[in-house]
């Protein structure tokens, strides 16, 4: 429950006084952090220094998600933590703008990062959480964005909110305990569970449910379209998706390009031989089980039926994974690679695994590595035997 005296003091940083303040803030210097709040507090009272140097960290931390907005919105510790990052939310508001919506009742909405997104795209949003200083953090952004004529925010219990006449509705359910904040793996165990948030979607003409992108597919509603969504290579969520006219469907998506490929229902490509290229699949494009499609795109073959690496005998371009250009291929041994290392100059070694029990940073030390050179090495499994495959990234001309 938050403490009433957290509204007071979060109230206390949108009056005159707190804006001075988070003005003063803007650019300060964490590392002069207790020099800034000591002079601060020789006109200002501490309680209000302290609400808003913790502010101005929140912000700095939010950057990353936000970018020049994060200066101008208010946070919460768990909404840094827990928002969309802005992209992302963006990418789906579109896709839920294209089809057709115009009012949605937005879910667990938190801070309002997901609202506000879904304000740019030209829908009518109902926000509603439960935390009242999340829900103030929402209204204060709304605010500040410009966005409030597009946003109700209502602080509420979500499973009480009469969705019925919304277009649309978007459940960002809690994937963290409240005893220490780790991350619930359980789709039943989010709050609310997944199967409440589902039934919740069915019974709109179109719902978007974020989910954490480690579900197990088994999981996964029958009759709706799921999207796995990575944001310069690092997978941020899967989306399941209701009302596309897609059930069953498997997506991934690669922004900020905004790549899409939708899943053909492939077979897993057979093994084979390696060949001069070597694929890394995009983490979205695992994740939504989706390597046979790319596969397909370049030609290619699995290396091992358990790793999801593809090969092929020539250079395809594909948005889907990161192509590379193979020099060696040969059965682990760390004394062997030091050696030819070390031969060629390589100071600098991108070391990726995958199916591999060796820890890079462990390996790493154990080459003493020296030189103008550079190379990427994958520890990994060919045809079942631990296998050390060198390269480099294929340049734009090749």
């Amino acid at each position: 429950m938050v403490r009433v005296t957290d509204l007071d003091t979060f109230s206390a940083l949108l009056a005159p006084e707190g804006q001075q303040l988070l003005a003063v803030l803007r650019d300060h210097d964490p590392a002069d952090e207790l020099a800034t709040a000591t002079r601060l507090r020789r006109d200002h009272p501490a309680p209000l220094v302290s609400a808003a140097l913790g502010q101005a960290r929140l912000r700095q931390r939010a950057a990353a998600k936000f970018g020049p907005d994060a200066a101008r919105m208010y946070f919460t510790p768990n909404g840094v933590e827990q928002s969309t990052r802005a992209p992302v939310a963006a990418h789906r508001a579109a896709r839920l703008a294209a089809l057709g919506v115009r009012t949605l009742a937005d879910l667990c909405s938190g801070i309002g990062g997901d609202a506000l997104a879904l304000a740019r795209a030209g829908i009518r949003v109902l926000a509603v959480d439960r935390d009242p200083l999340a829900c103030a953090a929402a209204r204060a952004n709304a605010e500040a964005l410009g966005l409030a004529d597009r946003i109700e925010v209502r602080c509420a219990d979500v499973t009480e909110v009469d969705t019925a006449g919304y277009d649309a509705v978007f459940v960002d359910p809690a994937r963290r305990t409240k005893a220490r904040g780790g991350r619930v793996f359980d789709p039943e165990a989010y709050s609310p569970p997944l199967s409440w948030a589902v039934e919740a979607a069915r019974a709109a003409p179109h719902a978007a449910l974020k989910i954490a992108p480690g579900v197990p597919h088994e999981a996964l509603p029958a009759d709706a379209e799921t999207e796995w969504i990575s944001d310069g290579g690092d997978v941020k969520e899967a989306v399941v998706w209701f009302g596309t006219g897609r059930a069953g469907a498997r997506r991934a998506t690669l922004l900020p390009a905004g790549d899409s490929l939708l899943g053909a229902g492939l077979p897993d490509p057979e093994p084979g031989p390696v060949g001069d290229w070597l694929y890394e699949p995009d983490g979205a494009v695992i994740r939504a089980h989706l390597v046979a499609d790319v596969a397909e795109q370049v030609d290619g073959r699995l290396i091992d039926p358990t790793i999801a690496y593809v090969t092929a005998d020539r250079l395809r371009p594909t948005p889907y994974a990161t192509a590379y250009a193979l020099t060696d291929v040969l059965p682990f041994n760390v004394k062997k690679l030091r050696a030819l290392l070390r031969e060629r100059g390589v100071g600098v070694a991108v070391i990726k695994k995958r199916g591999s029990a060796v820890e890079p940073e462990e390996l790493r030390k154990k080459l003493k590595l020296a030189g103008p050179h550079a190379c990427t090495v994958f520890l990994t499994r060919v045809a079942g035997a631990p296998t050390m495959l060198l390269g480099h990234p294929a340049g734009p001309g090749a």
